[in-house]
């Protein structure tokens, strides 16, 4: 059966529900699958919790979600530019879990993985350790970390074979790797879909086994978070 969808709508209709815990790959709007993003507020499901390292912006990303309520909590790193985040975290419109950058991304890596549960020393003393089982190791403190996995995994790479097998480029090679194992569905959002064969595999990042079905954006929206000039 072919991997291949023809837009985000079609690949998105039979999997994604109210309720369902949804992870999606970039880092600030670099990397972003925004055409599944969109695709998914096309579908208009709601209550959704989603774990991404932020929410993008006002309009853009995950932030098209929040300005249509389809959130009902974010599990992110931080709040980032987006303002609507900000006014609905501190407005208690919703449920914002903040969780260190590096813990998240080992959160997501340890839910593909099959690990249930790790230690850490990142936030022991702070908030962080907010009711989390603690433990000493070799004379220092750690904390227990459960992993995460989600209902769907959206992530954006830059190529694809017909199997499913992703390359990431640069910068885009960040939360994405980790979300496409944490999916127990995963959709990519690609630039570019060769035959199968084609790439090399020591150039693989994602094997196509952790990937269901891929949808083709040759030309996706280049979107800079913050545009600084000289001055004249």
């Amino acid at each position: 059966m072919s991997k291949v969808y023809s837009d985000a709508g079609s690949a998105l209709a039979d999997v994604v529900r109210d309720g369902q815990t949804v992870a999606v790959g970039g880092f600030g709007l670099c990397g972003i699958p925004e055409q599944l993003i969109h695709g998914l507020r096309d579908a208009k499901v709601k209550d959704l919790t989603v774990i991404s390292n932020n929410a993008g912006v006002d309009g853009i990303g995950l932030g098209l979600l929040l300005e249509t309520r389809q959130i009902r909590k974010m599990v992110a790193s931080y709040v980032g530019e987006n303002a609507e985040f900000e006014r609905q975290l501190l407005a208690g419109e919703l449920e914002v879990e903040l969780t260190p950058q590096g813990t998240l991304a080992e959160k997501l890596r340890a839910g593909g993985a099959g690990i249930p549960a790790f230690y850490t020393r990142t936030g022991v003393g702070t908030l962080v350790a907010e009711g989390k089982e603690e433990r000493d190791i070799d004379g220092k403190r750690y904390l227990l970390e459960r992993s995460l996995t989600a209902d769907v995994a959206l992530v954006k790479a830059w190529k694809a074979d017909r199997a499913g097998n992703l390359v990431y480029r640069k910068t885009a090679r960040n939360f994405n790797p980790v979300v496409a194992t944490a999916g127990r569905i995963t959709v990519a959002e690609v630039e570019e879909l060769v035959d199968t064969g084609t790439l090399d595999p020591d150039h693989i990042h994602t094997p196509g086994v952790f990937v269901q079905r891929i949808v083709v954006n040759p030309r996706p929206t280049k979107h800079i978070e913050q545009r600084t000039t000289r001055q004249e």
